[in-house]
Order: structure tokens, then C-alpha cells, then sequence
């Protein structure tokens, strides 16, 4: 288990950001997801990419949407405004951080599209969690991926407890009003984890 904030040592640095379709890299390793919270399970794949980028001596890159596809089309809260989750994200060393306006528009592009975009990256490795989807219908899946990239599963991270560390799980400890229980799994001081309340 990832330990707080506190104690992952000095800030590493800002990551360079990118909008969608304007960066281009001769190799990479990227990571594709919505990263809303920046929560453990994030946090140990975060230092996962960064370790393996700098083992190939490539650029790390955090593909990422703002605002995340759920609070958009399923009326969630959302968790961490994009400069924070941009924050969180450059603490662990991530050298780019792309951010796609994530719209109708968006949301309606071929997968063609997205992949000729991920193929500018020249990605060595591209992580991504089983249930990932992209493209008009979300037509594109991991299969679809795997025939271009070489493409690797997020294994999952759970709490204590057992129950896996994820995003809808911090939304429904923080309905719940459970907030000390949602910043242990966040992973971050309780200023600045939650909605409506940034460092």
C-alpha cells in the first residue's frame, strides 16, 4: 500500500501539459484514464509507468479527460478539478500529461482517431484497466488496442477491507459522509481530496 502524500518525499516536479492531437514523441510509455481523485490505485500505477519509462529511458505520458467521461454522461461528482489532478499527477514524475476536452464532440470520434493519436506517442507500452473503451459508441476496446500497442492491464489495488480502490468507491464513501475513511484510500491530506475543498 502506497503511503500519504507526505511521505512520497519532495515534489518531483510540473509534468508538461498537452492538449489532445498536439504532442508527438520518437518512444513513450503512456497510461490512459480519467485519474479523477489521483487515489492509490492511481498513485501505484503512477509510480509503475514512471519506473518502467525511466528503465527504457523513454518520456512518461498521462493521457487523461477533462472533465472525466462519467461526470459528463452519468452525473457524477467529480472528484478533483483538472489544475489539482494536473498537481497530483506531476508529483510522482510524469514527464507529459495530455488533456483531452472530453465533450459530445469528443465522444464521437472514430477510434480510428484516437489511435492515430496514441500512434504519434510511438508508445513502447500503453496501460490501460480492463473495462477500457474508446471511440464513437465506444467501439474500441482493449482487443482493439492490443492489435496496435503493446498493451498492458492495470491490475487492481484494494484497502484494507478488501474492496478495490476506485473512483466511484471514493464517490460513494464521500455521499456517505465517510470522509476520513475516503482520504485514507485517497491517499492525500484530507485538505484538498475531496469536492469543493483544494489546497
Amino acid at each position: 500500500m502506497i503511503a500519504d502524500r507526505e511521505a512520497h518525499g519532495p515534489f518531483l516536479g510540473r509534468a508538461t501539459c498537452h492538449a489532445q492531437d498536439s504532442l508527438a514523441l520518437s518512444a513513450s510509455i503512456v497510461t490512459v484514464g480519467t485519474f479523477d481523485g489521483v487515489h492509490r490505485g492511481h498513485q501505484a500505477l503512477l509510480t509503475e509507468i514512471v519506473r518502467q519509462s525511466r528503465h527504457l529511458g523513454v518520456p512518461s505520458v498521462v493521457y487523461t479527460f477533462d472533465p472525466p467521461p462519467k461526470t459528463l454522461f452519468a452525473d457524477m461528482v467529480q472528484l478533483t478539478p483538472v489544475d489539482e489532478k494536473i498537481r497530483r499527477i506531476s508529483h510522482f514524475g510524469i514527464d507529459h500529461i495530455i488533456i483531452a476536452r472530453f465533450d459530445a464532440t469528443y465522444a464521437a470520434r472514430p477510434r480510428q482517431a484516437f489511435l492515430t493519436e496514441l500512434g504519434r506517442l510511438n508508445p513502447e507500452q500503453v496501460w490501460v484497466g480492463a473495462d477500457f473503451r474508446f471511440g464513437r459508441a465506444r467501439g474500441g476496446d482493449v482487443a482493439t488496442l492490443a492489435r496496435h500497442f503493446d498493451t498492458r492491464l492495470i491490475g487492481k489495488v484494494d484497502c484494507a477491507s478488501g474492496q478495490r480502490i476506485s473512483s466511484t468507491r471514493l464517490r460513494e464513501l464521500f455521499a456517505l459522509g465517510r470522509r476520513e475513511e475516503a482520504r485514507r484510500l485517497h491517499g492525500w491530506p484530507a485538505r484538498g481530496c475531496l469536492p469543493g475543498t483544494i489546497d
